[in-house]
């Protein structure tokens, strides 16, 4: 039996998109159908939803009403539709947090970019994706703030990185640079949604997929690879 063929799948993604954890959860859904088939390696590309957002945040309902022309009662539709498509796909948006939910919001997440930058720097793409996984439950099951430093450096911190490197990462302009660069490649590849799977640095697999879709995808990226 041959070796498993090996893949990189870069995502370029929000930490705000629900999309995005969603499209995660059916890529992984696709990688276990693939077992001994194919091996992919995930890191994660910034991509900033509302890159104009300010440090404050906006609440999420009020968000969605204003960005896309919702009434409140399609927002809560809405919602609804989400939380049955996250169970679905293996991930709860449902508030697991003590005592009463805060307020849903949408927060500034340039920080939270460069952070992901230094822990793929740092750590590698395993633990960069544990950094990333903990960020969305931070943001869609504890709604916690993620444009707050202390916020990103616990979070940092409760996934095994060291939280003094953490903090530093927020103030290095080099990183800031490097996220910068990088959106701007998004856009360059006509990226405008997330999430957006790059395969091989060359192969677009744009939206959140059926877990079939992903597995039909990678065994062209494989089969076209091996026809070079």
């Amino acid at each position: 039996m041959s070796a498993p063929a090996k893949l990189t799948i870069d995502i370029y993604s929000d930490v705000m998109c629900p999309w995005c954890i969603v499209g995660y959860s059916q890529l992984q859904k696709g990688l276990a159908m693939l077992e001994g088939e194919i091996e992919a390696e995930v890191r994660w590309l910034p991509f900033e939803l509302n890159p104009d957002m300010p440090p404050e945040g906006e609440g999420q309902s009020e968000h969605i009403a204003r960005k896309y022309g919702r009434t409140a009662e399609q927002v809560e539709a809405n919602r609804g539709q989400l939380l049955a498509i996250g169970e679905r796909a293996g991930y709860s948006f449902a508030y697991s947090g003590e005592g009463d939910p805060p307020p849903a919001m949408i927060w500034n997440t340039f920080t939270a970019h460069k952070l992901l930058k230094w822990a793929l720097i740092e750590g590698g793409s395993e633990v960069q994706n544990r950094l990333k996984l903990a960020l969305f439950d931070a943001h869609f099951q504890q709604r916690r703030n993620m444009s707050d430093p202390d916020v990103l450096v616990d979070v940092a911190a409760s996934v095994g990185l060291d939280p003094a490197g953490a903090r530093a990462a927020l103030d290095d302009e080099t990183l800031g640079v490097i996220v910068r660069q990088e959106e701007a490649q998004a856009w360059d590849m006509n990226i405008s949604g997330v999430p957006a799977m790059v395969v091989q640095g060359k192969f677009l697999i744009p939206g959140a997929q059926e877990p079939e879709v992903y597995v039909q995808a990678l065994r062209r990226v494989v089969a076209r690879d091996r026809n070079l």
